[in-house]
């Protein structure tokens, strides 16, 4: 690692941890609106949306797949679905898990 790579490094490492420090230091003196507060928690399901959703419809990380032989979006569908009607963590994690190995399994044989 060169000079300049490990300052540049300790420089992210700064920064990144005064961003993070001065919210825990002075977030609780910070009051947002209802609206502004309602709005944050939406957050969560928005970044796992942006994370998830291109992994799904887009496998080899090249082109859509919205096709039947992508396990992928099949497993992701049926997630979608046991979410919405169960209401169960659990059941939802397994369950769209034993589709999309099955699936797989379905297409590969």
């Amino acid at each position: 690692m060169s000079q300049f790579e490990a300052v540049l490094l300790l420089g992210m490492g700064v920064i990144t941890f005064a961003i993070r420090y001065t919210l825990f230091a002075v977030g609780h003196r910070v009051r947002f609106s209802p609206l502004v507060q309602q709005a944050l928690g939406y957050v969560p399901v928005a970044v796992l949306t942006a994370i998830i959703v291109p992994a799904v419809v887009m496998p080899d990380g090249n082109s859509l797949q919205l096709t039947l032989d992508n396990a992928y979006l099949v497993g992701g569908v049926v997630a979608v679905l046991i979410a919405a009607f169960s209401r169960n963590l659990l059941l939802t994690i397994f369950g769209s898990i034993l589709v999309f190995f099955l699936w797989r399994w379905w297409l590969a044989g």
